[in-house]
């Protein structure tokens, strides 16, 4: 296996966005908020500043490493994209006969008459992820993309139908569009 001799990415950090390195924890402000994160997992990675944009940099990298510094480039893209914008979940509310009902309370979705349960199904939503529900739409609006796609995924999985066959029960709670917010 051959080893690059030095792997460099670099993000170009846009007007009305500051960032700040300290070891390998970076921290992205911008008009919408702040998003931090931690990258010290990434052995043999280097992270700095240099001018307006960041710099992630392998020194005799492997493919390992050749693979973190696309990573978290990308990941700091997506921050870079969150603190300016934010990112937008939407979900479609599907029923052939039992009607679901929807409703946030706090840091949960619950949903009731799944299928006719008379039990809840409950879905966690992570912290700084605003949940609405309008109409048959559920809405999920963040600055952090992992967190926003956890609680979309974690609405989604709320409603899995188990034991039956999926071709013919297709209730549930689905994705259906995915958008970075201007």
């Amino acid at each position: 296996m051959a080893k690059d001799v030095h792997v460099v990415e670099r993000v170009e950090v846009p007007e009305g966005v500051t960032v700040s390195i300290d070891g390998m924890r970076v921290k992205v402000s911008g008009p919408k908020g702040e998003v931090e994160r931690d990258f010290s997992h990434a052995r043999g990675v280097l992270i700095r500043l240099e001018d307006n944009s960041v710099v992630v940099e392998s020194f005799f990298a492997k493919a390992r490493q050749r693979a973190l510094v696309g990573a978290i480039a990308g990941h700091i893209r997506n921050m870079i994209k969150g603190v300016q914008g934010g990112f937008r979940y939407k979900l479609k509310i599907m029923y052939s006969h039992f009607p679901i009902n929807v409703k946030v309370e706090g840091d949960k979705f619950i949903i009731s008459n799944f299928l006719g349960e008379k039990g809840l199904r409950i879905a966690r939503i992570m912290p700084g992820v605003k949940v609405q529900v309008k109409g048959s739409d559920v809405i999920v609006e963040g600055i952090d993309v992992e967190k926003v796609a956890q609680t979309a995924a974690n609405i989604e999985l709320a409603t899995k139908v188990k034991d039956k066959d999926r071709r013919k029960f297709m209730d549930g709670i689905y994705i259906y569009e995915r958008e970075v917010i201007a």
